[in-house]
């Protein structure tokens, strides 16, 4: 078994992700959303986000992020690439995850000390991130490869490793509580929270407000 050392995410980001209990997934086309949008979130008392590299605003959006709300949990995904990989952690990143399992971009992101989780969603995906050193890993996509129901099955072979998983792909307020009343979910993430209309429209009492009640039912199914 690999140590703890030798882990992909680090313990104290693990333990950031784990109370907060859902990463919000973001999609930013203009670096003028970003703050109030990090603010929004904040308020609702949701501190962790996966800013996805999939628009030109991205890494700007996250340098803003990082200087003017130092509280949130920095995280990039999207992430297929080594030059991406460097990317973030020029940026400052806490963690980024990708959608797939590919060992070069494992290497690079643990070459560079940043916290990653890759893509999951068949035994043979979770059986190349371990020998990478990857225990949190990212279930995805979630809803259509099965829910809960295919992550038991899946995830069971391995059990007894302590593997944690983050849900994504069709998540949402609706269907949270199957995820996270699991002992196998350290937080589910989505986009629901601050969807990309809500961010362009800049409706940030409605981000609050989603990121309150996602927070509330964390804290009502973990109390």
């Amino acid at each position: 078994m690999i140590s703890t050392e030798q882990q992909a995410m680090s313990p104290e980001l693990t333990k950031k992700i784990d109370d907060s209990g859902v990463v919000a997934v973001l999609i930013i086309d203009e670096v003028k959303h970003a703050v109030p949008m990090a603010r929004a979130l904040l308020k609702g008392g949701v501190d962790a986000i996966e800013l996805t590299l999939r628009t030109p605003a991205a890494i700007d959006s996250a340098k803003a992020i990082k200087k003017e709300v130092p509280e949130i949990t920095l995280g990039f995904g999207t992430v297929l690439t080594v030059d991406q990989v460097k990317a973030v952690v020029d940026v400052g990143a806490d963690f980024a995850v990708s959608p797939g399992c590919n060992p070069k971009i494992i290497t690079e992101a643990r070459r560079q000390g940043l916290s990653f989780a890759p893509g999951v969603m068949t035994p043979t995906d979770i059986e190349i991130a371990l020998e990478q050193g990857c225990r949190v890993l990212k279930f995805f996509p979630a809803a259509t490869s099965g829910g809960m129901k295919h992550l038991e099955s899946m995830s069971a072979p391995y059990n007894h490793l302590g593997l944690k998983f983050i849900p994504l792909g069709g998540c949402n307020i609706d269907n949270a509580s199957s995820y996270l009343q699991s002992p196998l979910i350290t937080a589910i993430g989505g986009t629901w929270v601050a969807k990309r209309p809500l961010i362009q429209s800049e409706s940030w009492d409605a981000i609050t407000n989603n990121a309150r009640e996602i927070r509330e039912l964390v804290g009502k199914i973990r109390s």
